[in-house]
C-alpha cells in the first residue's frame, strides 16, 4: 500500500515539473495530490475500517455466538442459518473466554433506527482469526495476520545467571529457554553457570501487523562458552519431507539426545518411577507405578519427546485421555491423564509437536502428565537410561552442511562481547546490514 502511494505521489510530482510553467494545471495537480494521500485505505482483516462502525469487545464468562449476536438486533432464525452455513470453517461452540471479537456495521446503514452487524470477525490467538460474513451470502473463512521476521543477533556475558542476563539486556526470556531446552539441553546444565560465561546467538524475531511484537521465533545459530569450551551450535534441515530439523557443532555431530528430558515446559516432578510406592488413591496399598509423573496446570501443552508414529489415541478409565507413540523397534513412550489429546493413531510426530494438554482424567488425583517409557516392550525409568543420541547426519549431507555453516560461523565469530576485544583484534567492524545488533 505504501509502495502504491508513493509511486502515485512520484507521477504526481513528475507532471508539476513539467508543467512548473502552468499555475492552473500546478494547483489542479496539487490537489489531486492531496485526494490521493486522503484516500488511501485503512485495512484491518482485510476490510477498510473507513466503511464500517467497528464494536470491540472479548468474549465473557456465560456468552454465546447467539447471544452476542441477538445483543446486537439480529434474530434467531437468522442465527441459526448464520451457524450452519458457518460450521464447515468454524465451530461457533468453540468460542473462548477472554478472546476479542469485533462486529463491522456498515456506515450505509447509519439512518436505521436499529443496526445489526454484517460481519463477525473472532481471534482465538493474535495471529488467526476468523469472519463469518452475515450478509445474504452468508460465509466464513479463516486467514491470518500478515506476518514480519527479522532477523537480529544479541550476545550476553553471566554475572549471576542467563535470565537475569537478558531481562538487563532487554531480550526476550524465550531466548534462554530455546538455548536451555532446545539447543544445549544434553551440553550444559544451565543451573549451574558460572560466572563469565558468555554467548552469541543469531535468531529471528516474529512480528504481527509489523508492530506486534510475537516473541523469538527461531534460533539459526548460537555460541557458548562454559567451563573453557567453545560450544557451536547451527540449526540444519535434515528431512525436508518431514520437517525435521536438529542443531549440530561445527564438526556435525547432533547436540540432542534422541529424547527430551520431558513432556512438558516449566514443570516438576511430583512421583517418579516407583515399583514399590504406596498411592493414596488405593488406600495407601503398595502398587507399582511404572511411570513419572510431572505436574503442571490444566491445559498445559504436552509434546512428544521424540519422533515416531502414534499407534494409540484412545481413553481408559485408568489412564484417562491418553497417547502411545511408538519410536523405533526399541522404543516406545506414553502420555497419560489428558485434559484433551490433539493427534490422531497413525500421524507422525516430531520430537516437541503438541500431542495432547495436561489434565486430570482417569484414575488421577490431581492435574498432570503420567509419562511411561519402554524399552523393548518393557516399561523402564527413563531417567535411569543411556538414551541414544539423536539421528546423526548422513555422510551425503555432511558435505552440504559444513558448506551451509560456514558463512553463517565466520559471521558468529566477527560478533565481538566487548570493545576491548575489538581492540586486541585490531579490527574495524562494520555493522552487519542483515542483523540489528542488540
Amino acid at each position: 500500500m505504501q509502495l502504491k502511494r508513493l509511486i502515485a505521489i512520484t507521477v504526481i510530482a513528475i507532471g508539476i515539473y513539467s508543467c512548473k510553467n502552468d499555475n492552473s494545471a500546478k494547483e489542479a495537480i496539487k490537489k489531486e495530490i492531496a485526494e490521493v494521500v486522503e484516500k488511501e485505505k485503512i485495512l484491518e482483516f482485510g476490510f477498510d475500517v473507513e466503511q464500517y462502525i467497528i464494536k470491540r469487545d472479548t468474549i465473557k464468562k456465560g456468552d454465546s455466538f447467539g447471544e452476542i449476536l441477538e445483543r446486537n438486533h439480529i434474530g434467531y432464525p437468522k442465527i441459526f442459518q448464520i451457524a450452519e452455513k458457518a460450521r464447515d470453517t468454524f465451530d461457533i461452540r468453540r468460542l473462548q473466554v477472554g478472546k476479542p471479537y469485533t462486529l463491522l456495521f456498515p456506515k450505509a446503514r447509519i439512518s436505521d433506527s436499529i443496526q445489526s452487524p454484517n460481519t463477525f470477525i473472532y481471534q482465538p490467538n493474535a495471529e488467526d482469526y476468523v469472519v463469518i460474513n452475515m450478509n445474504d451470502s452468508i460465509h466464513a473463512y479463516k486467514s491470518k495476520k500478515p506476518i514480519t521476521y527479522v532477523e537480529k543477533t544479541a550476545t550476553g556475558v553471566i554475572e549471576n545467571n542467563i535470565s537475569q542476563t537478558l531481562e538487563e539486556k532487554g531480550l526476550s526470556q524465550r531466548l534462554a529457554y530455546k538455548m536451555a531446552d532446545e539447543i544445549y539441553a544434553w551440553t550444559i546444565d544451565f543451573r549451574r553457570l558460572q560466572k563469565g560465561d558468555r554467548f552469541k546467538v543469531i535468531y529471528t524475531d516474529k512480528y504481527i501487523d509489523d508492530t506486534i511484537y510475537a516473541g523469538v521465533h527461531n534460533v539459526k545459530a548460537a555460541y557458548f562458552e562454559h567451563n573453557g569450551d567453545s560450544l557451536y551450535a547451527f540449526q540444519f534441515e535434515t528431512d525436508s519431507v518431514k520437517g525435521i530439523r536438529d542443531y549440530f557443532n561445527e564438526n556435525a555431530k547432533n547436540l540432542r539426545r534422541a529424547f527430551l528430558k520431558a513432556p512438558v515446559k516449566f514443570s516438576r516432578i511430583s512421583s517418579r518411577y516407583n515399583l514399590k510406592r504406596r498411592i493414596a488413591h488405593y488406600g495407601y496399598r503398595i502398587k507399582a507405578h511404572r511411570g513419572t509423573d510431572f505436574a503442571a496446570a490444566n491445559g498445559t501443552p504436552i509434546m512428544a519427546t521424540a519422533n515416531g508414529t502414534v499407534t494409540k489415541s484412545s481413553y481408559s478409565r485408568g489412564n484417562g485421555k491418553y497417547v502411545k507413540i511408538r519410536h523405533n523397534v526399541t522404543y516406545e513412550t506414553q502420555y497419560l491423564h489428558m485434559s484433551r489429546r490433539n493427534v490422531k493413531v497413525g500421524e507422525f510426530v516430531k520430537q516437541g509437536d503438541i500431542i495432547g494438554f495436561v489434565g486430570n482424567t482417569g484414575s488421577s488425583s490431581g492435574n498432570h502428565v503420567c509419562y511411561r517409557f519402554w524399552k523393548n516392550g518393557q516399561q523402564v525409568d527413563p531417567f535411569r537410561q543411556k538414551l541414544p543420541e539423536a539421528k546423526p547426519i548422513s555422510d551425503s549431507l555432511k558435505i552440504t552442511y559444513l558448506d551451509y555453516i560456514a558463512p553463517i560461523k565466520q559471521r558468529l565469530d566477527n560478533i565481538f562481547f566487548f570493545e576491548r576485544d575489538i581492540e586486541q583484534e585490531g579490527l574495524t567492524i562494520t555493522p552487519d546490514p542483515n542483523a540489528d545488533i542488540q
